[in-house]
């Protein structure tokens, strides 16, 4: 992929993912997914840093064709059914592995592709799959630091044409969901980690307060593990800390799973 300057970077985006189930419903936070697609500047590549690509070490997908990864069960034949055949790009995995230097960074051309954390949210925003698609995955063995640190290094690709997408949930603990209980009250703690991290986003303090979020009580009680809430890390690391920052979608679904999404720029 070659690299060009565009007069203002592209916009960075996270989103609060929720259920694969997202890929095929109409909501109002798929609603929102389509419009942002709409009208932010179209892409010329998107790289997804996706929760459900939790590694050892850090990889890319380096493929010409990622395959549709339905990484899950127990949900319909109509969801294993859902296909994103769009194209991959080697020339902007080759893009990150040179930006992230001297992190060494495995060109994985074989044995992934695109997870449901990445096409779950394409397919509703560019359905049309014809914008090239990279996965970089997240090195579990990392402090949170370290991933706002590699949003930093990204964000030069803002200026090249490429939209930044981190795909994961700012709350996500799947064992307190109330899974027959749609419509339920979310619980206290997940109201109030929400709300932190609404309150933080774009605060110039370094080290950024969110990277330290993990370790409040009721960040421990939102996520059990990490890797729905650092995919944020590397959408903040990727603000130059004056640009607007806005919240355009926002939400508690199933009592323990947030819908909030992150906009940097546009």
């Amino acid at each position: 992929m070659s690299t060009y300057t565009m007069s203002a970077p592209l916009p960075a985006l996270f989103i609060g993912h929720g259920t694969p189930m997202n890929a095929l419903e109409h909501n109002r936070y798929t609603a929102a997914w389509s419009t942002l697609a709409k009208t932010l500047p179209r892409p010329k590549a998107i790289l997804v840093i996706s929760a459900h690509w939790y590694t050892e070490g850090t990889a890319v997908t380096a493929m010409k064709q990622p395959a549709t990864i339905h990484d899950f069960a127990g949900f319909p034949e109509s969801l294993f059914a859902v296909q994103y055949p769009g194209p991959g790009s080697p020339e902007l995995a080759a893009r990150i592995g040179e930006l992230l230097a001297p992190i060494e960074v495995y060109q994985e051309s074989e044995q992934w592709g695109l997870d449901h954390g990445s096409w779950e949210i394409l397919v509703q925003m560019y359905p049309d799959a014809d914008i090239p698609v990279v996965q970089l995955s997240i090195d579990a063995a990392k402090p949170a630091q370290w991933h706002y640190s590699v949003g930093q290094k990204l964000a030069a690709l803002r200026k090249e044409g490429v939209l930044i997408l981190g795909s994961g949930n700012v709350v996500h603990n799947l064992s307190a969901i109330r899974w027959q209980a749609e419509g339920s009250d979310p619980y206290p703690w997940a109201v109030s980690f929400e709300q932190y991290v609404a309150a933080n986003i774009a605060s110039r303090q370094q080290p950024h307060p969110l990277t330290q979020a993990l370790e409040r009580q009721e960040g421990k009680l939102s996520n059990p593990s990490a890797e729905h809430f650092l995919p944020l890390l590397y959408i903040l690391g990727t603000w130059d800390q004056s640009e607007n920052i806005s919240i355009p979608i926002q939400g508690i679904e199933l009592a323990s799973l947030s819908m909030m999404s992150v906009l940097i720029g546009g």
